[in-house]
């Protein structure tokens, strides 16, 4: 049907995302997926018996709004015993409808027509789109290409009067980098004396490497006192097509931030609330997943030495970088699209993570795959490359 309305974009530049196109084309092709970033194995069992408990014992309406308060009290001990911060449950942590939908929520609630947004690049693709949808002005600044390290210094000159944001993501989707005690140290006298809030996505926090800690904001006073803290209950527990998360901040904030959650989905889905009650209690839920996911990383980059292909460390996330521009002058789109069609594997463009057109050289790999998918990805990433390099 053709409309009688003829609309005006918002994101007049913006189409389907980057995964929805990889996705198709891989279904097209039967490729093996190491693009997305969710797993393909099954969650703990116990959990969906307790989602499934919940249900048969009446608990399928609305939760309140902020979230089921069982849950909550629960939040806030595990990440004062974490982080050594104290959220009230009450009045200081929200139950979300996902993750995104807390980014989303945080950044409309508190930015306005005409301020900016610095975040860094290459980043999750949807910071830049929401920053926009409020009026203001979304300021890249780039990771370093070497080591994805961030550049204080550049930081320091982005920042503006009219900065109103800072959105820092650790582990970070999609290079595997982690704030160092240095980054936070840089971040904590940039923003001291200011009135800018940092947005932090740390949905990832509980998959960090090598023995290093999660440097959470909320485990920093003077940055805790001035950050929205976003996490996933689906990336900790396997179940991202749930669509849980929460959202850590000061009550002042946090009041604003209500405002925006209730118009938006009003409450998360209540049964999946009670079973994430419940996976809190015991803590060896969320705490082994560090373990895990490094022995996961480990299988692929074993399984990948041998190959042309030049891997980038990861410290956290699900993520690995792996750089080809040594072997081949081809893009990194065009690289991902003859990897899907040849090799069968599908993999993103790093390029996908930036606003401008940013070649790289990279791919990124995701390895929060079954150990048959790793190892056969990494089978048939090294055959074809071992023909075509």
């Amino acid at each position: 049907m053709q409309s009688a309305i003829t609309s005006r974009s918002k994101l007049p530049d913006v189409g389907t995302t980057i995964f929805t196109t990889i996705g198709q084309l891989s279904t097209e092709h039967q490729a093996l997926n190491l693009s997305s970033g969710a797993p393909n194995f099954d969650c703990d069992p116990q959990l969906v018996e307790n989602v499934a408990k919940a249900m048969r014992a009446g608990h399928n309406q609305y939760a309140a709004m902020p979230g089921l308060p069982a849950l909550r009290e629960a939040l806030a001990d595990k990440v004062a015993n974490l982080y050594g911060c104290q959220y009230d449950p009450v009045t200081e942590i929200t139950i979300l409808a996902s993750a995104s939908q807390g980014l989303y929520s945080a950044i409309s609630a508190l930015v306005h027509p005409g301020d900016e947004v610095i975040y860094f690049e290459p980043a999750f693709d949807s910071y830049a789109p929401i920053t926009r949808l409020q009026g203001a002005i979304p300021v890249p600044v780039k990771l370093s290409l070497e080591d994805y390290s961030v550049n204080w210094d550049e930081v320091a000159a982005a920042i503006t009067p009219r900065t109103r944001m800072i959105i820092v993501n650790s582990p970070h989707n999609p290079t595997g980098m982690i704030f160092s005690e240095e980054d936070i140290r840089r971040l904590t006298a940039l923003t001291a004396d200011t009135a800018i809030v940092i947005l932090s996505d740390e949905v990832y926090e509980h998959v960090v490497f090598d023995g290093q800690p999660h440097r959470s904001m909320a485990r920093y006073p003077a940055l805790a006192e001035r950050s929205v803290v976003v996490s996933s209950f689906g990336k900790t527990y396997s179940v991202t097509g749930w669509r849980v998360g929460y959202c850590l901040a000061p009550a002042e904030l946090m009041y604003e931030i209500r405002k925006v959650h209730q118009f938006m989905v009003f409450a998360a889905d209540t049964p999946m609330q009670h079973a994430f009650a419940e996976a809190l209690a015991t803590p060896d839920s969320y705490l082994g997943l560090s373990a895990f996911y490094q022995q996961k990383r480990d299988i692929l980059a074993l399984a990948l030495r041998d190959s042309p292909f030049q891997l980038l460390p990861s410290a956290g996330s699900f993520f690995l970088l792996a750089r080809f521009s040594h072997f081949s002058p081809d893009s990194d789109g065009d690289m991902v699209i003859t990897l899907i069609r040849e090799a069968k594997v599908a993999t993103i463009p790093l390029s996908a993570f930036y606003s401008d057109s940013t070649n790289t050289g990279m791919i990124r790999l995701c390895f929060a795959k079954d150990d048959p998918t790793l190892l056969e990805g990494a089978r048939r990433l090294c055959a074809w490359s071992a023909a075509h390099a």
